[in-house]
């Protein structure tokens, strides 16, 4: 699968901001949007009950008198597993393409999360981020179809490679435009162990082939 670049009849892509570069990540054309080409009408997925209006943070800004999380060492995750809305799924690693592209899982394989590796890992200090299709035309519903359902308070436990759990508790639900993706908010630096799971929302564009929406899950481990 080769990711569209930004421009594309898919319309522009978030991006993702690392320590020394930045580079785009494509949520687009056979990216998490799901199918391009129905024959019929697919279901729509849940939206968060708050979709973003460009203001305000997405999260609560810490409390700079509460000491900063202690992580967990460096562990590639596993699977997720989010018991809301039935998810249990395996996890792949996610590189960059050479265009600079963020890879994604392939559509054949919707069933599946992917973690973005040059990132931390969950559980580590700073903001682990996983994606997921929405939906798929082979599989229909894929991996995070009801992603937008989930509520604070929610829990969600990833399975690492080194045989420990790492759960986090949901903190908000966001929907963004993808030309106002939160950038800072998902890979930008944070002094606790946090989780970003991300897929696309909104009504499926058949004119673009595409959905319009980002739906973000920012979530932390406890302390």
């Amino acid at each position: 699968m080769t990711a569209t670049p930004a421009g594309g009849r898919h319309g522009k892509p978030w991006r993702a901001a690392g320590a020394a570069v930045v580079v785009v990540v494509a949520m687009v054309g056979a990216g998490l949007i799901g199918a391009s080409f129905r024959s019929a009408p697919a279901p729509r997925p849940p939206q968060p009950l708050a979709a973003s209006a460009g203001t305000g943070p997405a999260v609560a800004v810490p409390d700079p008198d509460v000491a900063a999380g202690t992580g967990l060492a460096r562990s590639a995750p596993t699977t997720i597993a989010i018991p809301r809305i039935g998810v249990d799924a395996a996890i792949m690693p996610l590189g960059t393409n050479p265009d600079g592209t963020v890879q994604v899982p392939p559509l054949e394989r919707a069933q599946l999360a992917g973690w973005y590796e040059p990132g931390p890992s969950p559980g580590e200090i700073g903001n682990a981020v996983i994606v997921g299709h929405v939906d798929s035309a082979a599989i229909g519903p894929a991996v995070f179809f009801s992603l937008g359902a989930l509520q604070p308070g929610d829990t969600i436990t990833v399975t690492r490679q080194d045989g420990q759990q790492a759960t986090f508790t949901v903190e908000s639900v966001k929907a963004y435009p993808k030309t106002e993706f939160p950038t800072e908010q998902v890979y930008g630096p944070s002094d606790r162990p946090g989780l970003r799971v991300v897929t696309c929302g909104g009504t499926f564009d058949e004119a673009a082939g595409s959905y319009p929406d980002n739906v973000v899950v920012f979530a932390s481990m406890p302390a």
